[in-house]
This record gives C-alpha cells, sequence and structure tokens, in this order.
C-alpha cells in the first residue's frame, strides 16, 4: 500500500465504528467511512467535542451537524499547494486527502520526464491533481462535467499560484469529450482519471463504472502520444480491486504501448495508532518506457 504521510494540514486521527476523525488545519470533522468496520474505543477526546459531524439519515444522504464555530471556507496546505475546504453534500470536504501520494508520483514523473509534458486529468473534481501537474511543470487539460467542481479547480489554481500556467478548463462529459479528441488528433503524454462509480450525464446518460470502465479506457488510448509517460486510474468502487484495474490497463494501453503496470491501494496513517492504515482506495498505474 502507498500511504499519504507528508500532510501537516490533514490528519487522520483515529478510526473506529463507521466513522473517521479527522483534523482538517485547525477544524476538527467526524465523518463516516464504510471500510471502518471495526469498533475500537474511542478514547481520543476529541470524538466529543468537532467542529462538525456528518450524520447519515436513514432514507440515505444525510447532514452536516454544526457543533462549533467554523468557517464557511478554508485553507490546507501541501508542498506550497492550497485546497480551499468546506463541509458540503454527501460527507465530502472538496478534497480526497490520500490522493497526495499519486500528486507526488505524477509530478515526480513529470519532472524526470526531460521533455515537456501534456496531462488529460479525467473527472478531475477540485483540481488536486491538476494543480499538481501544473506546478511540477506539466501542461494540463482539465474535465470535469460539473460547472462548480470546475470553478472550485480554478480557484486551487489560484490560492497555489498556478492559475496562469498552460492550463485549459473544460466542463463536459469525459467520454465525449475524449471521442472528440480522438476526431481532432490531440494526443496527451500522461492521462489520470478518477471516474464515479455510478453517475448520470447531462441527457440522462447512465454511467456504472463496472459496465463502462474498459471501454473507456480503449478510447483513452487513442489519446495518448506515441511515446506515452504514464496513465493512472483511481477508484473508490467497492469490488473493483487494484488487480482488476491493472488487468484492463495491460489489455488496453499496455497492448498498444511498451511499458509496464502496477497497482495498489493507497491509504492514510492512523496518528493515534502508530502502524495502522486506513486503506481508502485503489489506484492502477501503466509506465511508459
Amino acid at each position: 500500500m502507498r500511504v499519504s504521510d507528508n500532510w501537516k494540514d490533514y490528519e487522520l486521527i483515529d478510526c473506529a465504528d463507521g466513522q473517521r476523525l479527522e483534523r482538517w488545519k485547525d477544524i476538527i470533522l467526524i465523518r463516516p467511512d464504510p471500510q471502518v468496520i471495526w469498533k475500537t474505543p474511542k478514547e481520543n477526546p476529541l470524538w466529543y467535542s468537532p467542529h462538525a459531524i456528518y450524520n447519515r439519515s436513514n432514507t440515505g444522504g444525510g447532514s452536516w451537524q454544526v457543533c462549533k464555530k467554523m468557517p464557511d471556507v478554508w485553507q490546507i496546505e501541501l508542498d506550497n499547494l492550497k485546497f480551499n475546504i468546506k463541509t458540503m453534500g454527501f460527507k465530502h470536504t472538496g478534497l480526497f486527502p490520500e490522493q497526495a501520494v499519486n500528486w507526488k508520483m505524477i509530478a515526480d514523473i513529470i519532472k524526470n520526464a526531460g521533455r515537456s509534458v501534456k496531462v488529460l486529468n479525467l473527472f478531475a473534481y477540485t483540481g488536486g491533481a491538476t494543480v499538481s501537474a501544473l506546478a511540477a511543470g506539466a501542461s494540463v487539460t482539465h474535465v470535469d462535467a460539473s460547472k462548480g467542481m470546475t470553478q472550485w479547480a480554478k480557484e486551487n489554481a489560484a490560492a497555489s499560484g498556478v492559475a496562469d500556467c498552460s492550463v485549459r478548463w473544460l466542463v463536459d462529459d469525459c467520454m465525449k469529450f475524449v471521442q472528440r479528441e480522438i476526431r481532432r488528433g490531440n494526443k496527451y503524454d500522461i492521462i489520470i482519471m478518477d471516474p464515479p462509480s455510478y453517475g448520470r450525464g447531462p441527457g440522462g446518460e447512465v454511467w456504472k463504472l463496472e459496465n463502462e470502465v474498459y471501454s473507456f479506457v480503449e478510447e483513452c488510448a487513442n489519446v495518448l502520444s506515441d511515446n506515452p509517460i504514464a496513465v493512472l486510474i483511481n477508484s473508490y468502487t467497492t469490488g473493483l480491486s487494484p488487480s482488476v484495474m491493472e488487468y484492463i490497463l495491460a489489455e488496453t494501453v499496455g497492448r498498444r504501448f511498451e511499458g509496464e503496470t502496477f497497482s495498489d491501494e493507497i491509504g492514510l496513517p492512523v496518528s493515534s495508532k502508530p502502524g495502522r492504515v486506513l486503506p481508502c482506495g485503489a489506484s492502477a498505474v501503466f509506465r511508459g518506457k
């Protein structure tokens, strides 16, 4: 497992009985996490004095219960990159801190490429990977179907001092965008994607990751440059293991380009339990030669 352990402004303090106890700079949040099936004692006093708790409802969804005065929006920082944080629907805060280990991997690849690098970031959310890739010197095409998330990503880029770098911000359906890029003949050296488990397109199209991911990655292989550097797929879909995604990459990108694939889980260290790591997602990577 690759662990995002270089945060100072974020901390997974503890996790027990379906919940995470987290510090986002100076703000303490409690959020549900279905991975946390153990029922270890909640001994840390912060369990009982958070700023806010996300409570699930019996009918699905849920809401934030604010327990202490807290800002509507605040920032956390990692390696001079700044990200705006806020409590939002379905327990989210606008950032997945475990992804920092993937951001660093891609940034290191860009810095060591020895050439200019074009990155395509699909399902790009609030732009953690985009901001990191821009800071590493790449040009980035950022694609997400949500106008609000894309605006948030622009704000993160501005806060991090990379808004004036070479970036295109596109609000679009990722599959349709890739198909248009194939027709245009546009190519990319690195593709990053974090597709949702389930969703609906603007025309009511249903996206279910297990059904769509193979054909989508096949299409994405058509916009890779002649000598691609990397492809990264991340997933939070239960049951879609790292090995399954690695197999898909090997059978699509790996069949067309020389390189190697690997896969693993990504996770966060639990600060109150040295040696314990919470698994948070699955990643598969193709590295070109």
